[in-house]
């Protein structure tokens, strides 16, 4: 069959795939195991942190949408609503497996444990989680699945082929994401026995992100017009407020419980945000420049990003701290970033990457038997004691390494399967035309 055909008709046969899947494996018997305790408010709670933690996909599309050139908005913003649709299918037959299945040697999961949600009905529950559905569980992590290839999108945008993309997030979900998120949340992954906290995802979801986008903008190169107006600031405002009112899903949410640890969460996670957005905004007048609300914005979700493995385990004030440190931090690699060839479009790394590591290490600092007793590692550097803090730098060093230099694998096995970037012609055109035939 000529290649233009295979090419063709390939979408087309992954669908019959999945289909004649769904028939085979029903997954339809009932698990009665046990006699959980399932408690409605937690449940309840858990539902709508689920749905708070899919707006901030959307959310994610406008704040990228909004600062990429007119040309290119409607490619970008599909970036990352397209990883709603794929990544739900992957989880769904084993992605959820590979993540939360039977421990491999701490690194990842049995792909068949919970293949195609098998053993998700009746009673069953994830052994962290007692009082909510197996299922529930299962449904919240895969938003955090959806959004983490979509967080990388802004470090190529502008230059990547639609196609080539959709390959590089699956292979980026099953072998970055999964092993990362059973290796630091699942009770037999290697980094949660030597006893790393990652409250909901600064190793898991930020620092993994920001690695793949520092790999995917060194491996692309630069654009032919490095410099750009955003299209829509207005869609960048938006998307802050969707991610902020997300995030508290995001975190808060990690509780698994409606309970005082989810307070905590909610509490911290506002303050930290709030901290660095104001720290952006000042940090910006000292460097001469004027208080803009592209910079509010960017401040506000570097705060997010850095109080994420840390809003479960540290108190209000120093969530403050958090922010506080971790805006000047990426506001100093921004500027870094710009006099560099680094071509990170939308300074994922910068801000997404640099935000979760500060957030890791600061987590290492300020963390607080009092307020998660939980916590079995031990209170941080703050209070007197170093093992907690070696043990986030062990954690730090260990998923760039693997963060990084996985991605730049992936890619080039992308690019190998299909040409990443866009043609000369394609870029100048746009995406958004030469890619789906669309105008904003």
């Amino acid at each position: 069959m000529p290649e233009f055909q295979i090419k063709r008709y390939f979408p087309f046969f992954i669908i019959l795939v999945i289909l004649t899947l769904t028939f085979l494996f029903p997954s339809v018997e009932l698990h009665n195991k046990g006699n959980p305790h399932f408690d409605t408010g937690d449940i309840a709670w858990m539902l709508m942190s689920t749905a708070l933690v899919l707006i901030m996909t959307p959310g994610l599309a406008f704040f990228y949408g909004g600062m990429v050139t007119k040309k290119n908005v409607i490619s970008t913003m599909l970036q990352s609503i397209v990883c709603m649709v794929i990544i739900t299918i992957l989880w769904g037959i084993f992605g959820f497996s590979l993540a939360f299945g039977e421990s491999f040697h701490g690194i990842i999961g049995n792909p068949s444990t919970y293949f195609m949600m098998k053993g998700m009905l009746g009673n069953a529950t994830w052994k962290l989680a007692p009082t909510i559905p197996l299922l529930l569980f299962a449904m919240y992590q895969l938003k955090f699945a959806i959004i983490t290839p979509a967080l990388i999108t802004g470090a190529f945008a502008g230059r990547i082929r639609f196609n080539s993309y959709i390959i590089f997030l699956c292979l980026f979900s099953i072998f970055i994401f999964s092993p990362l998120a059973h290796c630091t949340w699942h009770p037999d992954g290697i980094l949660n026995k030597l006893g790393v906290l990652d409250f909901a995802g600064g190793t898991v979801v930020h620092m993994s992100a920001g690695w793949a986008a520092l790999a995917s903008a060194l491996y692309l190169k630069r654009r032919q017009e490095p410099s750009h107006a955003p299209a829509r600031i207005t869609y960048v405002i938006i998307g802050t407020g969707l991610l902020w009112f997300g995030w508290f899903g995001f975190n808060a949410g990690s509780a698994f419980g409606a309970n005082h640890l989810a307070v905590n969460a909610l509490a911290t996670s506002t303050t930290a945000s709030a901290a660095a957005g104001l720290t952006w905004i000042f940090f910006d007048m000292l460097l001469g420049k004027k208080p803009s609300a592209m910079g509010t914005c960017i401040g506000a979700v570097v705060g997010l990003v850095a109080i994420t493995p840390a809003a479960g385990y540290v108190s209000v004030p120093h969530s403050l701290a958090i922010g506080i440190i971790s805006a000047v931090v990426s506001n100093l690699v921004v500027e870094w970033r710009t006099r560099t060839s680094i071509d990170d479009t939308l300074d994922v790394f910068p801000c997404h990457g640099v935000g979760g590591m500060v957030g890791m290490l600061l987590t290492g600092v300020f963390a607080n038997r009092n307020v998660n007793p939980g916590n079995t590692t031990g209170d941080g550097l703050f209070f007197g004691h170093t093992h907690l803090f070696f043990v986030q730098c062990i954690a730090l060093v260990a998923v760039s390494i693997f963060s990084f230099f996985g991605s730049l694998l992936l890619l080039k096995i992308t690019d190998m399967i299909s040409p990443l970037r866009v043609t000369d012609e394609e870029e100048i055109i746009g995406l958004d035309i030469s890619q789906h035939g669309e105008r904003l």
